[in-house]
């Protein structure tokens, strides 16, 4: 058969295959070989470890906690159980360490092979644009979700293994038993993870616009925190509602009795729709970047 007769109407030879080009399973080894991924999993691993020499080592001064608020309330009872030592954990992480590991995944991921020159070598296999985007946007959340896992759990083991197996206290609300209190966590864990959504679509955005990954990094994560200190400013009144970081500790209401559900409905439809508005910008711009690097 000749070459003619093998070419498809689109142009493309017959054997050709776009899933084929770049799988999932690949890019996924590709970005597990990378120093910055395993320093990254290996501190969420090792953050319980800290945390937990900290309070060992502590003296138990209780001077300086009064007026800290719900901060205050979730340190008395971190060591009360393993589950309290877990919540403990996800929440001091919440608000950075997080931000900046999801912002990590996502913003390093274009931006980086840009910056390499590999890659035009990648589109030139060829790979089809929406499917480089679109592997590397799949690999990106699996590694920030593996992230919060690895943490959530980590925290957990060691927790109870120090601590013991006890129902969970927040301190806002009575305590919950150790079951339920697994499901809680969970659940709370997964809220946080539906949040960072906003900082995964604005770093993997930024990481289309750029060939500096740190420049995609830092201004994913400067953001957050810059929408962070306007959600404090109360004149703002219901305009800070639209804020990306309005509803991002929504999840205390999953540890009071009843749950309140409203202000986590709020923040997950929130961060799923910037989410798909910093995607949605990404793929359109990337289909028509010219790539020279």
């Amino acid at each position: 058969m000749s070459t003619v007769e093998t070419a498809r109407a689109d142009g493309a030879a017959a054997e050709y295959r776009p899933s084929r080009t770049l799988t999932y399973a690949t890019e996924f080894q590709r970005q597990w070989r990378r120093r910055r991924t395993q320093l990254a999993l290996g501190f969420m691993m090792l953050l319980p470890v800290v945390l937990l020499i900290a309070f060992e080592l502590g003296s138990g001064d209780d001077d300086g906690r009064n007026g800290r608020g719900q901060f205050s309330q979730l340190v008395d009872v971190a060591v009360a159980g393993g589950l309290n030592f877990a919540l403990f954990t996800v929440f001091v992480s919440a608000s950075f360490l997080l931000v900046v590991v999801v912002a990590l995944f996502h913003g390093d991921t274009v931006a980086s092979e840009a910056s390499w020159g590999s890659l035009r070598y990648l589109l030139a296999v060829p790979v089809p644009r929406a499917r480089l985007l679109g592997i590397k946007l799949a690999v990106a959340l699996s590694y920030s979700a593996l992230a919060i896992v690895l943490l959530t759990g980590t925290a957990l083991a060691l927790g109870t293994l120090r601590y013991g197996w006890h129902p969970l206290q927040s301190g806002i609300a009575a305590e919950v038993p150790a079951g339920e209190g697994v499901l809680r966590l969970l659940s709370i864990a997964g809220y946080l993870g539906l949040t960072l959504l906003v900082v995964a679509g604005l770093a993997f955005l930024l990481s289309v616009l750029t060939d500096a990954p740190l420049g995609a990094v830092g201004g994913a994560v400067l953001l957050y925190i810059v929408s962070s200190i306007l959600d404090q400013i109360t004149a703002l009144g219901t305009l800070r509602n639209l804020l990306p970081t309005h509803f991002s500790q929504a999840y205390l209401g999953l540890l009071t009795t009843p749950m309140q559900f409203d202000d986590v409905i709020k923040g997950a439809i929130s961060a799923i729709s910037y989410a798909a508005i910093f995607w949605g910008l990404a793929f359109w711009r990337f289909s028509r970047k010219d790539v020279v690097s």
